[in-house]
């Protein structure tokens, strides 16, 4: 097998009729054989779809509160307001 002209393995430049990487040392039995060439590459498998992917991703979401989150505001406000009061009183006594 011929030596590619970039290294497979760390993308160095591979001398014409080089026997093996000078970067690397990748050689065809380590890195420059057609099953090593992509087997390291780490590329997703065939059955990826991007259309899913795009509306998973970039569909909006609705972020609902829960309904009676307002009423609980108001009331831990009153409550802390009630509990200011009742301290001023009893520090006024």
């Amino acid at each position: 097998m011929k030596a590619p002209e970039t290294c497979p393995n760390c993308g160095a430049d591979v001398p014409a009729g080089a026997k093996a990487c000078p970067e690397c040392g990748a050689d065809e039995r380590t890195g420059w054989s057609e099953q090593a060439y992509a087997s390291g590459l780490g590329l997703p498998d065939d059955s990826f779809d991007y259309d899913q992917f795009v509306k998973q991703e970039f569909s909006p979401v609705k972020k609902r509160l829960p309904y009676g989150i307002r009423w609980y505001w108001c009331v831990v406000a009153i409550v802390v307001v009630a509990l200011l009061v009742a301290a001023a009183l009893l520090a006024f006594r």
